[in-house]
């Protein structure tokens, strides 16, 4: 039975997904919102032109497209209001750009996605927004890193690339006594499995270009923020100047719905194929929260209710010739950046070579792995069959 919250509303995120942002009876009966393509939105009289009383005003502003993929966002978060905007980096801007001005400071996890250490290096550095990186490890530790202005902290659990898991609860508790706002890039859990506001963020930040979308055909993102930061979003959001394209925001409501089910297979393949991973004796290291013997496991299973698909491992160490012999003879998986679609991918990585507040110690090369949506067995004989080209090469 589907449980309602006290408002009479439906809270089951399974039920969520599928009837969040649509009403059909408002659309002749169709299951799906209406498609808007459009930039000129007319008003009926002058009076209503001047003072801008209706409820669309002009496109980029958003139309009952945009309303729809916002609306249900913001229930599977649940925060108070959501802007949707053309990416996951666009997000990511659009929620610094908000909420920090010259003069500030901020936080910045040292395994942050490495576009986000770009922007706050470059764009908001040339702002006189300072920015200090910390141990992603660090916790209420980070009380030392915070100053006077520091203004916003900006987590991202688990890292992108080496996966450390943060704590949250501790970091959140530090910033509430000093008064800093928390953001968080929840791309790698979604709403689903890792309840931001219940944390306590501030806001949260999503690249629906991964599983929301679920294709690799979308690029979009998405800000989710509390009562008390909307209109501080709303105003930098249009001032920015940022939307999505409407046929965009249709692809990530129709991927929306199976959000759900497509997430539960991702995670389990995903932990599937780590376990099996962590058995060769070609690896090293095996960096996936859910798995009991990797770092961070005890604050996954403290905080967070499920996995996604991606993961990174450290092999032992072998030439670039064996590398790329083993990268260039898998079948299934795919080299290419970006995640979250029904295809396997590899990519290999270095983060020693951008990271400022740690160091990467491991001698073996990493590898960053998402698993999609084909069959687990037919995986792992695709590795195998690598690693047996990699163990042959010269």
């Amino acid at each position: 039975m589907v449980n309602k919250n006290p408002n009479g509303e439906f809270s089951e995120v399974d039920t969520l997904l599928v009837s969040s942002g649509r009403d059909p009876h408002s659309n002749f009966g169709f299951v799906n919102p209406p498609v808007y393509h459009g930039s000129t939105v007319l008003f009926p009289t002058a009076e209503k032109l001047i003072a801008r009383d209706q409820t669309y005003l002009y496109g980029r502003r958003g139309t009952p497209t945009s309303d729809a993929l916002e609306q249900a966002l913001t229930r599977l978060h649940g925060g108070f209001a959501s802007k949707v905007v053309s990416s996951g980096l666009g997000a990511i801007t659009t929620a610094l750009l908000s909420f920090v001005e010259g003069g500030d400071h901020i936080l910045v996890s040292d395994s942050v996605y490495r576009p986000t250490r770009m922007f706050c290096n470059g764009m908001l550095g040339k702002f006189g927004v300072e920015t200090t990186y910390y141990d992603p490890l660090i916790g209420a530790g980070i009380e030392a890193l915070v100053r006077p202005n520091t203004k916003l902290i900006f987590t991202e659990c688990p890292g992108s690339q080496t996966m450390e898991m943060q704590d949250i609860p501790a970091i959140v508790g530090v910033a509430r006594k000093h008064g800093c706002l928390v953001a968080m890039d929840n791309t790698w859990p979604t709403p689903l499995f890792f309840d931001a506001f219940g944390h306590g963020i501030d806001i949260a930040v999503q690249a629906g270009t991964k599983y929301v979308v679920g294709h690799s055909d979308v690029m979009i993102g998405s800000v989710t923020v509390t009562e008390e930061l909307w209109p501080k979003l709303h105003e930098g959001f249009d001032l920015i100047g940022q939307c999505a394209g409407p046929d965009d925001i249709y692809l990530a409501l129709r991927g929306l719905r199976t959000m759900g089910v497509r997430l539960e297979r991702h995670m389990k393949s995903g932990i599937e194929i780590a376990q099996w991973l962590d058995d060769r004796p070609e690896v090293d290291l095996v960096l996936h929260p859910a798995l009991p013997s990797a770092p961070g496991h005890d604050i996954w299973k403290r905080d967070f209710t499920g996995a996604s698909g991606l993961f990174s491992v450290v092999l032992k160490p072998v030439s670039q010739a064996n590398l790329y012999a083993f990268l260039n003879s898998l079948e299934l998986f795919g080299m290419g950046y970006s995640w979250g679609g029904y295809e396997s991918l590899v990519v290999p990585f270095k983060p020693g070579a951008y990271r400022s507040a740690t160091t990467w110690t491991h001698e073996g090369p990493a590898l960053r792995f998402h698993i999609g949506l084909e069959s687990v067995e037919d995986l792992k004989r695709d590795l195998e069959a690598g690693f047996e080209q990699m163990a042959a090469a010269r």
